[in-house]
């Protein structure tokens, strides 16, 4: 009994001395763990910069060139006379074979899915469990911008992906352009499903 009561007070001097040498003066700021979090690695952007003739950290892209992660077709806006101009301008770029259709059924399957179902019926699981109303099906529902769903092109589909519609938030930033392509061409798939 005595050695347990021995062990108890030492470490309660120990805890002690620990908790009252932690919180010293302020001359101090301790001991520093994962330095990288305080340096920022990166450049501040707004800070000059002798290394260009401009002076400026932050540089204009070059001319006629794409940010990684969008691609030409982006320039359509978010507006009904964009989606009717990606209807008619925009045709999906990708060939159409069994690795595309296979990725797009993937990607389909966790992005769209819980919503739209695994068929496209309108019938996920979010629907399921009464959330969100379902959205219309592929093969036998009406768009809510008019038309079938089934009749949909290339370019209505990737615009929706791309912005969303009504419940359906924009995918823009989730999606990268080849895998938003992807899922277009699994959407067609699910357009001739009866």
């Amino acid at each position: 009994m005595n050695k347990l009561r021995i062990l108890g007070v030492a470490f309660v001097a120990v805890a002690a001395s620990a908790v009252i040498s932690s919180c010293g003066g302020k001359q101090t700021p301790g001991l520093e763990f994962a330095r990288n979090m305080y340096d920022p690695i990166a450049p501040n952007y707004d800070t000059p910069n002798k290394n260009f003739a401009n002076g400026q950290t932050a540089q204009l892209p070059p001319a006629n060139t794409t940010p990684i992660g969008y691609d030409k077709h982006e320039e359509y806006p978010n507006t009904i006379e964009g989606y009717l101009a990606a209807s008619a301008g925009m045709k999906n770029p990708l060939v159409r074979d069994i690795s595309n259709l296979e990725q797009g059924k993937t990607l389909y399957l966790h992005m769209c899915g819980h919503c739209h179902g695994p068929q496209g019926k309108g019938d996920g699981e979010i629907v399921k469990q009464e959330k969100f109303p379902p959205p219309p099906s592929y093969s036998t529902g009406n768009s809510s911008r008019g038309g079938a769903m089934k009749d949909l092109t290339d370019g209505k589909i990737f615009h929706t992906i791309t912005y969303g519609l009504n419940l359906m938030g924009p995918h823009r930033s989730q999606l990268s352009p080849d895998e938003r392509w992807k899922i277009v061409m699994y959407v067609h798939e699910l357009q001739k499903i009866q």
